[in-house]
């Protein structure tokens, strides 16, 4: 969501800093700005347009220490007042005319939410202090001004013990030049090491070609930054080390190459980030998931998965994996939902966490609610190796699909899957119930399943014919049945995240059942229609559609004997891929929503509204 840079060096930082804002435009926002350190002070630019709008407001300035923020608005809507950073000139003294005569003496940038930060406004308000937004992320501005004695990182410590909810801050004070400090909890903040010069952001990504050096700064860590040196201390105050990663590879992520969009670019990276993914995979090997997963995985009887959004749709896929081959009951669970219900524990369970990021808010919440229900045996499923989720589980599996920067989920997605099926596998190798036929076959589709993606891809120019009819329509319905529903469900996503129109997804045999009133010629209806057990009663399903005067838009395996018809437009696949035909299936649904929102003018990358990664609830 929104996102965090930082820099503190001994050369101009202004451009680092507005570059950095320009590679997290990906994660969403609506807002944008950045405060410096000049001799004479806090200087501050903040803008309600894009990144390009502020780059050009700050062509001409020059700083070596500062911070810059682009917001996706929670509390108080997107305007200039409420943008990033907030400052602080401490209780308002004012002139004659009612102007403040205080110089600001804080400035600060916030990611996250600040639960209790109505309280600290009335007390602060009471204090003197007067606010210029409607957003929590004031409060937290005014509160370390208020506990300031001379020393930047002792306020800023003694202000966090103070604060309820998740954030992620990076501050400044005019009285301390050359020096930031940086505080996290929940909220991710990564602190980027060079030579005399250090940088803190949300993503490491910002920070590509400044450094490949990065520390990810845990719950509780307050970090003190000088040109010079960097020092982090965790929770307590004591000075803590921190593992240094080198990530070499971060910059080629940002590099568009033959793309229009980044989403393109991503669904055409499929076929690589499967392959990167199944590396060195030639067995079935439950340690694949963990040192312990081969003594956790014979005693599993149930499995739990929570996620949210698309890593939910993956999760519901990987039920019917589980089930089928493995032969063990499986609930799926959006995580915003499960944490705050009453359930059943179950310590013997197996707890699965899906995210792309491993930094998202519900999942990792959800995530510990289970745990304090003593469900200890947890795996996290996500493509990022250093993020919270994987510190937080007994097991990981590492979906290797790169940098994904476009905000709707394409080769994270397919990537999961992948795992997901390992998965299945391994619990059914765990339990005894994997033949060593069933094992050669289940290793060799994965191992062809990239050059099998790749046909899928190849199918692009027929997608684009059909994305310039969907362009002109409002509303689209998805079916499928089975295995397939999710991918049903997860096509109807992509749709209406990207080109705005209003998609829903049934399974096919619930149409009798409401959604067939909305079934006119007006009315695209997509369906994913694979050779598998419930073709003859998809067949029937989509003869209802076609008496009622509906326009089928059917996603065909070769050898499934649909034809094209009058109202009836047939893509077909190039191979039925049994158990795997999911990720192939979606392939085409990422391509028709990719297609039809170029037609519509929409911008792809950033969907209005929606943000990357979802740090807060």
């Amino acid at each position: 969501m929104c996102g965090i840079v930082g820099a503190v060096a001994q050369r101009d930082i202004v451009r680092l800093l507005v570059e950095g804002l320009r590679r997290l435009e990906y994660r969403g926002y609506d807002s944008c700005g950045l405060a410096v350190q000049t001799p004479e002070g806090i200087e501050r630019v903040r803008s309600v347009a894009r990144v390009a709008e502020l780059d050009a407001q700050t062509s001409t300035r020059t700083a070596q220490t500062g911070i810059a923020h682009t917001r996706w608005a929670t509390h108080g809507a997107p305007t200039t007042d409420n943008a990033h950073p907030h400052v602080s000139c401490g209780p308002t003294a004012r002139d004659a005319a009612g102007r403040a005569t205080t110089p600001s003496r804080v400035a600060l940038v916030h990611n996250g939410i600040i639960e209790n930060y109505e309280a600290l406004r009335s007390e602060l308000q009471a204090a003197g202090y007067e606010f210029a937004s409607e957003t929590d992320t004031e409060v937290v501005a005014h509160l370390i001004d208020s506990l300031y004695a001379g020393d930047l990182l002792d306020a800023v410590r003694k202000a966090a013990k103070r604060l309820h909810g998740a954030y992620a801050i990076a501050v400044l004070h005019a009285r301390e030049p050359g020096r930031m400090v940086g505080a996290r909890a929940g909220s991710p903040l990564v602190l980027g090491l060079g030579q005399h010069e250090h940088f803190l952001a949300s993503d490491a990504l910002a920070l590509a070609g400044a450094t490949d050096r990065f520390v990810y700064l845990q719950d509780g860590d307050v970090v003190d930054l000088r040109a010079d040196r960097a020092t982090v201390y965790d929770s307590d105050g004591i000075p803590a080390h921190r593992i240094e990663h080198k990530l070499g590879a971060v910059a080629s992520a940002v590099e568009l190459g033959p793309y229009r969009h980044y989403m393109q670019k991503e669904i055409f990276e499929q076929p690589q980030a499967i392959a990167d993914t199944l590396h060195e995979i030639h067995a079935i090997l439950p340690a694949r998931f963990g040192e312990i997963a081969e003594s956790i995985m014979p005693r599993v009887d149930r499995v739990l998965i929570l996620a949210c959004g698309t890593s939910y749709y993956a999760g519901c896929v990987a039920r019917y994996w589980i089930e089928a081959i493995a032969g063990i009951p499986t609930t799926v669970e959006i995580a915003s939902e499960y944490r705050y219900r009453q359930s059943v524990p179950d310590p013997d369970a197996l707890v699965v966490v899906i995210s792309q990021s491993g930094e998202t808010a519900d999942t990792l919440a959800a995530l510990r609610h289970a745990q304090a229900l003593g469900m200890k045996r947890t795996l996290a499923v996500c493509n990022v190796a250093t993020s919270a989720m994987v510190r937080e589980t007994a097991m990981v599996f590492p979906t290797r699909a790169g940098t994904e920067i476009g905000v709707a989920s394409t080769k994270a997605f397919t990537t999961q899957l992948v795992g997901l099926y390992l998965l299945a596998n391994a619990l059914a190798q765990a339990k005894g119930r994997l033949s060593p036929d069933a094992e050669m076959d289940a290793v060799r589709n994965l191992r062809h399943l990239p050059a099998a993606v790749q046909s899928v891809l190849a199918l692009e120019p027929q997608v684009i014919a059909w994305a310039e009819r969907f362009a002109r329509k409002e509303n689209a319905l998805f079916l499928g049945r089975g295995l397939h529903y999710p991918i049903a469900l997860e096509g109807a996503l992509k749709l209406k995240e990207i080109s705005y129109i209003h998609a829903e997804a049934y399974p096919a045999g619930e149409l009798k059942h409401g959604p067939l009133a909305l079934v006119t010629e007006a009315m695209p209806v997509v369906t994913v229609a694979p050779n598998d057990a419930l073709l003859e009663k998809l067949k029937s399903n989509m003869m209802e559609v076609r008496a009622r005067g509906g326009e089928l838009y059917v996603f065909a395996d070769a050898d499934t004997r649909i034809q094209p018809a009058a109202g009836m437009h047939v893509i077909r696949m190039p191979e039925h891929y049994g158990d795997l035909s999911p990720i192939l299936h979606v392939v085409p649904l990422q391509l028709l929503a990719y297609h039809t929102a170029v037609a519509r003018g929409s911008d792809v990358d950033k969907p209005r509204n929606l943000a990357k990664s979802v740090t807060v609830e």
